[in-house]
């Protein structure tokens, strides 16, 4: 299945991805099961095109490669920890540079960066 199709359903994250890109990412540490659904919204990343789903923590997201993206197919989840931490971490088959160059994009992203992104997708109709 390519990951834009799974995009389009209910994407569920059951543990962290063991993907090209991590930050901050113990290998011992569990994350809860996330169902991430609500949006998406559309934005930039690395110069390319993305869509932004709202996990149902109310403040984890996950970022998935759009259509005519060189990463597709590709997503990172950004997980917000109870505590206020952050975890990024991606995986897929897309284009190297095209992911790095979003990784590079995502990680600057504060808790308030996410939880905004949260709110918003909330209103995508």
């Amino acid at each position: 299945m390519k990951l834009h199709g799974l995009a389009l359903m209910a994407i569920t994250w059951l543990a962290p991805a063991v993907g090209a890109y991590a930050s901050g990412q113990q290998e011992s540490e569990r994350t809860p099961d996330l169902k991430c659904e609500v949006g998406p919204l559309n934005r930039s990343y690395g110069e390319t095109d993305w869509l932004i789903y709202a996990c149902d923590d109310s403040r984890s997201i996950v970022v998935v490669s759009d259509k005519g993206n060189p990463a597709l197919p590709f997503f990172f989840i950004l997980y917000v920890k109870p505590d206020g931490t952050m975890t990024l971490y991606g995986e897929g088959d897309g284009d190297k540079a095209t992911t790095a160059a979003a990784f590079e994009d995502l990680k600057r992203l504060t808790r308030e960066d996410v939880m905004a992104l949260v709110r918003e997708a909330r209103d995508v109709r």
